[in-house]
């Protein structure tokens, strides 16, 4: 080897370790992707809450979804529990998270009832514009969004 050569060799590191240390910074810069896909369903049921939902302007993205929860308390008992999302919808470019009134268990319109049936589904769906809340009794849509201060 030559003198040059050894020059060379170590500009050709430096500049290889500098684009190494570059990438990483950028990847650890970028935030990190959707936790949760949006199951995108080939079969929508058409039922009349569809039929609401796309005369509102909507696109139904998929039908009800199950979200399983396992949880575990102290180190080893283990719970597991589930939520549904009734419907995925777009609009505008926008994701909305479906849940339909049941008589069984009515919403009352208050802050703390509206942030304990909603407020989760909202948490696990953070890209969601919002949560769309409807009712087939009255035939009412109701676009609820979360701002929280922390």
């Amino acid at each position: 080897m030559e003198k040059g050569d050894v020059t060379v060799i170590l500009l050709i590191l430096i500049v290889f370790v500098c684009y190494l240390i570059w990438r990483l910074k950028k990847w650890l810069q970028t935030p990190m992707k959707q936790r949760f896909r949006i199951p995108l369903q080939s079969e929508i049921p058409e039922d009349d809450v569809v039929e609401l939902l796309e005369g509102a302007g909507f696109d139904v993205l998929a039908g009800k979804t199950k979200i399983p929860i396992t949880m575990t308390i102290g180190d080893s008992e283990q719970l597991e529990s589930r939520l549904f999302i009734d419907y995925f919808v777009r609009r505008n470019e926008e994701l909305y998270l479906v849940k339909l009134a049941k008589e069984r268990k009515p919403l009352e319109m208050t802050g703390s009832s509206v942030r304990d049936m909603l407020l989760p589904y909202s948490l696990i769906y953070p890209e969601a514009a919002g949560v769309l809340y409807v009712d087939m009794g009255q035939s009412k849509i109701k676009k609820i969004t979360f701002h929280i201060e922390v």
